[in-house]
C-alpha cells in the first residue's frame, strides 16, 4: 500500500462512478436500475478499499500515514493527503455509511441520475476534508461539499426545500468566509499552508491566536452546529430526503468537531485556553435548551435534529475539557452519533415511506403491526439515550468525566441533558410504537422489507459491539489525542507561570 496512492484512490474513486452514470443512456427502468446498481457498487468498492487503509494503519504511530504530496498553485499550496488517528475513523465512517444511504435511496424515482451523482460527488468531498493536509485543499473540500448537499435538499427535499437549502448554504458559507481570511493571514505570517508544518510549529502570538481562533470558530460552530447558530439544522433535516438527513447528521456535522481537533486546539492552544469557559457555556446551553426544545416537537425528524444539537454539545464540552478523557469521549461520541443518528433518520424514513407523514400524533401501536421495526427503533432509541451497553453511553460518559476534571459545575449541568434525552427519546418511542392501534391507516402496515433491514442491521451490530467493546475506536486515536494535548499542557503551564509571576 505504500507503493500506490491508496488514499487518493479512495478519495476520488466515487468520481469514476459519476463517469459511469454519465455514460448510461435513457430514462427507462433498465437504465435507472443500472444507475442504482452502479452507484451502490462504487460505494461498496470505495468502502472495501478504505478497509485496506484501516488494516494498514498503525494506531501506535504518532503523525500522519499514507502521505501523498504534489506541488500545485505555483507552489503556494500543495496537494497533500494523509490520515492520522483523528481523521482515519471519520474516513471509515464516511465510506461505511454511503452504501447504506444509496440502498436507502432505492425508492427515489425522480431525476435518479442526478441524485446519485450528487451523493458520489459529496462522498469524494467529505473524504477529502478528512484527508487534506494543506489548508487551501482543506478549504476547497470543506466548501465544495456545500454544493451537492444544497442540491440534495433543494431538489429532492420536502415542501419547504428551497428555503431550507438556502438557509443551510448561507449559514455555513458565511462562517467559512472568516476561516478563509484566517488561512490567508496564516500563509502570510507562516509562509506555508502545510498543516503538518503548522502543527509542528504554529508560531502565532497569543493575541493573533485569539483572532484566528474566532475566525475558525465561526466556521466550525455553524457546521456542528452550536447554539445559537443551530437554527438551520432542524429546517435542513425536516426538508432533506432520508439519505440526505443521514449524511448531514452522521458526517457533515462532524466536520466542525474535526476542525476543532485539527486546527483550533493544536494550532491556537493559548486562545483555546482563553475561550474554554466561553465554549463550556455554549455547550451547556446547547445540551439543556435544545433538549427542552426537543421535548416540544411534534415532527419526528425535527425532534431528532434538536437531539443532534444537544449531543454535539457533549462533543464540544469534551473537546474543550482539553484532557485525555474529554477528547476521547468527544471523538467516540462523534463516531457513535454518526451511527445512531443516521439510523434514527433511517427509521423515520421507514414509516414515512408507508404513511407519508412525520407527525408523531399520526402513529401509535406500531409494535402490533411492525414488530421488527419496533425492535430496531428501540435499539437506536436506547443508544441515543446513552444506555450502558450501547455506543452512546461510552462517548457521553467519557465526555462527562473529562468535563468533571476540568470544571465540575459544567459536568453537573450537562448531566441534566442525559435525563432530558431519556425524556424526549422515550416519549417519542412510546407515542409511535406503544399504545392502542386505533388509526385505520396503521392497521395493515407491512413490516420492514429485506432492503430496509439490510440498511439498519449493520448499524445495530456496530452500535452494540462498540458499546460492549469500544477499544478498536479508542485505540485508533489514542496517540493522536496525546499530540493534541501536549501543546495545550504547555500553554496551560506557561499561563500558570505568568499568573504566579504577576502575583509576585
Amino acid at each position: 500500500m505504500t507503493s500506490w496512492p491508496i488514499l487518493s484512490v479512495v478519495t476520488f474513486l466515487p468520481l469514476l462512478g459519476v463517469l459511469f452514470i454519465l455514460t448510461v443512456r435513457g430514462e427507462g427502468e433498465a437504465s435507472l436500475r443500472n444507475v442504482r446498481w452502479g452507484t451502490l457498487w462504487t460505494t461498496l468498492v470505495t468502502f472495501l478499499l478504505s478497509l485496506l487503509l484501516w488494516i494498514g494503519f498503525d494506531p501506535s504511530v504518532e503523525g500522519f500515514q499514507f502521505v501523498e504530496q504534489h506541488a500545485w498553485l505555483g507552489g503556494a499550496a500543495t496537494y497533500k493527503l494523509g490520515v492520522d488517528g483523528i481523521s482515519m475513523p471519520f474516513v471509515i465512517l464516511t465510506t461505511f455509511l454511503m452504501p447504506i444511504c444509496i440502498l436507502a435511496s432505492w425508492h427515489v424515482t425522480r431525476r435518479v441520475k442526478e441524485y446519485m451523482i450528487a451523493f458520489l460527488v459529496l462522498e469524494t468531498l467529505m473524504i477529502g476534508v478528512f484527508g487534506a493536509l494543506d489548508m487551501v485543499l482543506f478549504y476547497l473540500f470543506f466548501e465544495a461539499g456545500l454544493i451537492p448537499m444544497f442540491l440534495i435538499i433543494g431538489i429532492w427535499g420536502g415542501p419547504r426545500r428551497v428555503y431550507a437549502s438556502f438557509k443551510f448554504f448561507l449559514y455555513t458559507l458565511l462562517g467559512s468566509v472568516l476561516m478563509l481570511l484566517a488561512i490567508i493571514y496564516m500563509y502570510w505570517t507562516g509562509g506555508t499552508t502545510d498543516i503538518v508544518k503548522l502543527l509542528a510549529d504554529p508560531g502565532f502570538s497569543p493575541e493573533a491566536q485569539k483572532w484566528l481562533w474566532l475566525a475558525f470558530f465561526a466556521s466550525f460552530a455553524v457546521k456542528m452546529p452550536m447554539w445559537p447558530v443551530h437554527t438551520w439544522l432542524p429546517d435542513a433535516h425536516v426538508e432533506a430526503p432520508t439519505a440526505g438527513s443521514v449524511i448531514l447528521a452522521a458526517i457533515l456535522l462532524k466536520m466542525g468537531g474535526y476542525g476543532f481537533l485539527r486546527f483550533s486546539l493544536p494550532m491556537f492552544p493559548d486562545a483555546s485556553l482563553y475561550f474554554q469557559d466561553f465554549v463550556f457555556t455554549l455547550s451547556v446551553i446547547a445540551i439543556v435548551y435544545t433538549s427542552l426544545v426537543a421535548l416540544m416537537q411534534e415532527d419526528m425528524k425535527k425532534l431528532i435534529a434538536y437531539s443532534s444539537v444537544a449531543h454535539m454539545g457533549f462533543v464540544t464540552m469534551g473537546i474543550f475539557s482539553m484532557n485525555r478523557q474529554g477528547i476521547d469521549g468527544a471523538m467516540f461520541q462523534m463516531i457513535s452519533h454518526g451511527l445512531v443518528s443516521g439510523a434514527l433518520f433511517l427509521c423515520v424514513g421507514v414509516v414515512y415511506d408507508r404513511m407519508h407523514t412525520r407527525e408523531i400524533a399520526a402513529y401509535g401501536g406500531l409494535v402490533k403491526t411492525m414488530p421488527l421495526f419496533a425492535f430496531t427503533f428501540m435499539v437506536f432509541t436506547m443508544a441515543n439515550v446513552g444506555l450502558p451497553g450501547t455506543s452512546g453511553f461510552v462517548g457521553e460518559f467519557l465526555s462527562l468525566m473529562g468535563a468533571f476534571e476540568a470544571n465540575s459545575w459544567v459536568a453537573f449541568l450537562a448531566t441534566s441533558g442525559v435525563i432530558l434525552s431519556a425524556g424526549y427519546a422515550l416519549w417519542l418511542y412510546r407515542r409511535v410504537v406503544f399504545g392502542k392501534l386505533e388509526k385505520p391507516a396503521l392497521m395493515h402496515l407491512p413490516d420492514m422489507t429485506p432492503r430496509e433491514l439490510a440498511t439498519l442491521l449493520p448499524l445495530i451490530v456496530l452500535t452494540i459491539f462498540f458499546g460492549a467493546y469500544p477499544a478498536p475506536i479508542l485505540d485508533a486515536f489514542g496517540p493522536a489525542v496525546e499530540t493534541i494535548i501536549k501543546p495545550l499542557n504547555e500553554a496551560a503551564a506557561h499561563a500558570h507561570a505568568l499568573a504566579v509571576a504577576s502575583l509576585r
